[in-house]
């Protein structure tokens, strides 16, 4: 399945940070990313971005001797933002509920 993929890819902080440079820039070569992402090597970031594009997450574009990715916005990362929204908009409705009844019982009870 391509979520788990993605979510699989997601599970390591350096992958994370590669797509928040990606998400940030909107496209860089590997060489730039490994000069923004300065606590693994560039073979190490390489194999990082091999992973992302796997599993969807990035999109790659050559251009000669050069690639250049970007984060893949029709992919399946779409796929595991919905997942994520779905599972959390009901926690998020009952907070938003408990707080709004919070706040009425604190108006009603200064108006006795």
């Amino acid at each position: 399945m391509a979520a788990d993929l993605a979510f699989d890819a997601l599970a390591d902080p350096v992958r994370r940070e590669i797509l928040g440079v990606l998400a940030a820039r909107e496209e860089c070569s590997a060489g730039e990313l490994s000069s923004a992402i300065q606590r693994v090597g560039r073979t190490a970031v390489s194999s990082h971005l091999r992973v992302l594009r796997i599993a969807g997450l990035i999109t790659e574009r050559r251009t000669g001797r050069f690639r250049y990715y970007s984060v893949d916005t029709d992919g399946p990362g779409q796929d595991v933002i919905r997942l994520l929204q779905e599972l959390f908009q009901g926690s998020l409705d009952a907070a938003k509920l408990a707080a709004e009844s919070t706040v009425t019982d604190a108006t009603d009870a200064r108006a006795v």
